[in-house]
């Protein structure tokens, strides 16, 4: 059967890691998993007994497109709280996971062809979402020195939207408040639409994440109840736009999407009440960074850029590896330890680079670096 030259995308590499390691737990083996970039923890237990109300009281059936206008609310006041932002709730749109966001946000904003600046290393999926809508992902090679975030001095010419993601995947590090200012600043001088991805936010070992909302309404905003609210498979996501691309979001989320998990949006609205089990959640995260930002270079993953926020260490392992996919399988196999390979983030310097998750259990992350300890010793 004929297939479209959209459908050629890379596949999502710690996809394939999470395989390998379910297969290897499949034999029996014990597998530490600091691939995988989700939450340890379930939902909130508020969240989880608000959707057993919700489905014991009747059927949940279609919401507005835009989302429970309830949800809509409270997402705007979480703006107040973090922030000091008084956001219209008109201007929020749920989605289906921050996923669904960047689907709505790049059929939006560009045409077939356009030109999508990103910062790499960087998450994925943006590239491939874009080229499978037929824009052009631009690559942007950022630098250990700016911590892995782009400066308005390394956007290309000829850009028609730009992608920003703070904290960032695999990094974990964040734009200050200048450096998005600056950010902002370039874009809109130049035409250029900006995209901030903020799903990470609330997850931060010092200062908050800066949200572009505190210095624009001009850009999109997307955020997700994947991370912090530790509700991965719930497939509830956010963003919020300017006022006069509302109705044009609408019209795209009626048609590719109907509406987000009706379950999900309940589990959500429940989730922002609960913020002592997520900020209890968070001081798992800080201790295992820790453990993480002492125990890697120990055990000889010493080129790393210090996170600020997430649940990921980018290492560079150029001096013990070119190939960092065979790297990270030699791992898997000898300390049982699923890593994820740099290739995801970074078509170019990617194979010289692993991410490390310290998302999961406490003890979980101990293990797992006295296994690479273990592993590093015996590579030599």
């Amino acid at each position: 059967m004929r297939a479209s030259r959209r459908s050629e995308v890379d596949p999502f590499i710690v996809m394939d890691v999470m395989e390998a390691a379910r297969a290897a737990e499949a034999t029996g083996r014990h597998i530490v998993h600091m691939e995988v970039g989700q939450p340890g923890t379930p939902a909130p237990a508020g969240a989880r007994r608000a959707v057993i109300e919700a489905m014991e009281a009747g059927p949940l059936g279609y919401t507005v497109a835009l989302g429970l206008p309830q949800l809509r609310a409270r997402i705007a006041g979480l703006y107040g709280a973090w922030y000091g932002v008084d956001l219209d709730p008109a201007r929020v749109v749920v989605t289906a996971g921050s996923s669904g966001a960047f689907l709505l946000a790049f059929t939006a904003l560009f045409d077939s062809g356009d030109r999508v600046g990103l910062g790499d290393p960087g998450y994925p999926s943006y590239r491939q979402i874009l080229r499978a809508l037929g824009f052009t992902p631009v690559g942007i090679q950022t630098s250990a020195a700016n911590r892995y975030q782009p400066t308005p001095a390394d956007l290309p010419d000829d850009l028609a939207g730009l992608m920003v993601a703070s904290p960032g995947n695999p990094t974990g590090t964040m734009l200050g408040h200048d450096e998005m200012a600056a950010l902002v600043d370039a874009t809109q001088a130049r035409g250029i639409s900006l995209i901030s991805d903020e799903i990470y936010h609330g997850l931060h070992y010092g200062a908050r994440g800066v949200s572009a909302l505190e210095i624009t309404d001009e850009a999109y905003v997307i955020n997700s109840f994947s991370k912090y609210f530790s509700m991965t498979g719930w497939r509830v996501g956010w963003m919020v736009v300017p006022d006069d691309h509302v109705r044009r979001i609408e019209r795209i989320a009626q048609n590719m999407f109907i509406c987000p998990s009706h379950a999900g949006q309940i589990a959500a609205l429940a989730a922002l009440d609960c913020t002592d089990e997520l900020e209890a959640n968070r001081a798992v995260y800080a201790r295992n960074r820790a453990l993480m930002l002492d125990g890697l270079p120990k055990a000889g993953f010493d080129k790393i850029a210090p996170p600020d926020g997430a649940f990921y260490v980018y290492a560079d392992v150029s001096a013990l590896t070119d190939d960092s996919r065979a790297f990270a399988a030699e791992i898997l196999d000898k300390a049982g330890v699923a890593v994820t390979p740099g290739l995801d983030f970074d078509p170019i310097r990617g194979h010289q680079t692993l991410r490390f998750s310290y998302a999961q259990a406490t003890a979980e992350i101990e293990e797992g670096l006295a296994r690479l300890a273990a592993f590093m010793a015996q590579r030599g």
